[in-house]
């Protein structure tokens, strides 16, 4: 089995390297996250090149390019941090539910305004009572007429409420655990709905939001899908959501693996670089193996999606290793850099907070594993 690049996908890797060095940057991305800002700028930059659309079909005014080309693009991009991706592919993997499943007049309503930046997406499954168990969603949608008119509880709803935002929504719309539940798109401008951002440790420029919604009316019109079908859509969805997220955290984990390693070189203590001390050698020895191995398994999920493959064990081991060796590798840095691990201007502590969400985010470790588990015949 040959686990190498093509030429067009190391072209395509170099190609998003040097956006994000050139266009982006780290200081750049520090100052967003730090001022809880989203980075506008270089979003439409991105719109520009037309990587908003790299999973839309070619009918649809998108690339059209596989999942792998997907990873490479999450993975590149999440260089300097996690949250920055998060603005970019919280509304990518949204739309693609449009996209796959929308009406035609859905997709005319509202891909060309995502591909040209102006419109934005979120994801809407979670409530207080729902969280790992999102099967056990209460928001409730009652039919009346040619409308939905809906009340509840939403909770950790990434993005939600930037202007021009469009959730697709998991409610309740009958009485069967799995069959009972029907994706909606909801405008996030609909009379009804009280949000409010909610000040986390990280997430802090794409946002996420808790809001509640008091008979708020949309048409049936806006029905994802067939009724019935929200908890088939959301299935789907989350596979490339979770492949995504693990792309991403293997990427964050290369430049904060990177950045452990110059300023061990560095940094001497007691006449001699602290790259020469055993232990922290062997730490980051075995972060560079873990990080190897994460990164194939990202790729051997993306590569499965791409054959049109159910990858729903793949993601999660991809999901699940990611994570952790993220969070393994930010954790060493912070000893690595000591003191300096506090300060913001050496982003260790960014690559910590945000790691440490990756092993909950877009489901939890325990619940990848019980997945895992499942998938084994356990």
């Amino acid at each position: 089995m040959d686990f190498r690049f093509t030429d067009e996908h190391r072209m395509w890797r170099d190609t998003l390297d040097r956006f994000m060095e050139n266009e982006v940057g780290r200081e750049y991305t520090r100052e967003k996250e730090a001022a809880r800002e989203f980075p506008e700028e270089a979003y439409r930059k991105v719109a520009e090149q037309g990587w908003l659309g790299l999973l839309v079909p070619e009918e649809l005014g998108g690339l059209e390019l596989d999942p792998v080309m997907y990873a490479i693009f999450v993975e590149a991009i999440s260089k300097f941090s996690l949250d920055f991706t998060a603005c970019f592919i919280t509304s990518m993997f949204t739309l693609q539910n449009i996209a796959t499943n929308g009406t035609k007049e859905q997709k005319e309503k509202y891909v060309p305004g995502f591909l040209a930046g102006d419109l934005r997406f979120s994801v809407s499954i979670s409530e207080p009572g729902a969280g790992s168990d999102a099967a056990s969603v209460r928001t409730k949608a009652v039919r009346e007429g040619d409308e939905w008119v809906i009340n509840g509880n939403k909770i950790w709803c990434s993005g939600a409420h930037h202007p021009n935002t469009t959730i697709v929504l998991l409610a309740r719309t009958g009485e069967d655990r799995y069959g009972g539940m029907t994706t909606i798109l909801l405008p996030n401008d609909t009379k009804g709905i009280d949000m409010k951002k909610m000040p986390t440790m990280v997430r802090k420029s794409l946002g996420t939001t808790e809001y509640f919604l008091t008979d708020v009316r949309v048409p049936v019109t806006n029905t994802l899908g067939k009724e019935g079908e929200g908890w088939k859509i959301i299935g789907s969805h989350l596979q490339l959501e979770r492949m995504s997220l693990a792309a991403s955290y293997v990427g964050n984990a290369r430049t904060a693996l990177d950045d452990t390693i110059k300023y061990t070189k560095e940094r001497t203590q007691f006449g001699k670089p602290l790259s020469s001390f055993q232990v922290l050698k062997h730490r980051m020895a075995q972060n560079e193996a873990e990080l190897s191995a994460a990164r194939l398994l990202v790729y051997d999920a993306a590569t499965r999606l791409a054959r049109g493959e159910n990858a729903l064990k793949e993601v999660s081991m991809a999901k699940v290793l990611a994570a952790e060796t993220a969070f393994n590798i930010a954790f060493n840095g912070m000893q690595a850099l000591g003191g300096y691990a506090q300060l913001a201007e050496y982003d260790m502590e960014r690559y910590f907070r945000e790691a440490k969400h990756g092993m909950v985010g877009g489901g939890t470790q325990e619940i990848q594993r019980t997945i895992i588990a499942k998938e084994m015949g356990l």
